[in-house]
């Protein structure tokens, strides 16, 4: 689905949620993706978000020409560190950005996996554990 597209009748809940967040936004951008992945979590809760976060981001790889750039480690542990920060009530995403900037910073899952391990096909092909420093627990 381009960035101006708008879903089908028949899309799923990651292209709705994508389609909202982009439809507003023009772009896909690191922030998009955050955008998104809140939704996800606070519609869906974490272990529902995890699937569905994962499983668009991957189709939307695929459907690109790009399958390789799909990466499951990553796609979960932004969904974990998403729900970790979530709190109940807060609808507003520009005031969860501005209580927690680090989810802008794209290196934030560095400070969690040594580059070596984010690198390697097991965190490529499925859920590895951050090996510095456990993801926190959150609200979900």
């Amino acid at each position: 689905m381009s960035p101006t597209q708008e879903p089908r009748a028949d899309a799923g809940p990651f292209e709705a949620l994508f389609a909202e967040v982009v439809g507003a936004a023009g772009r896909f951008g690191h922030r998009e993706h955050v955008h998104v992945t809140w939704l996800a979590v606070r519609r869906h809760g974490t272990a529902a978000a995890v699937e569905l976060i994962s499983d668009g981001i991957r189709r939307t790889a695929r459907y690109a020409g790009v399958p390789q750039k799909y990466h499951a480690t990553v796609s979960r542990a932004w969904v974990e560190l998403v729900a970790c920060h979530d709190e109940p009530g807060g609808d507003d995403f520009d005031a969860f950005l501005a209580r927690f900037p680090d989810l802008l910073d794209k290196r934030l899952l560095t400070r969690f996996y040594r580059s070596a391990t984010l690198a390697s096909e097991a965190a490529r092909t499925g859920w590895v554990e951050p090996d510095l420093r456990p993801i926190p627990a959150g609200a979900h």
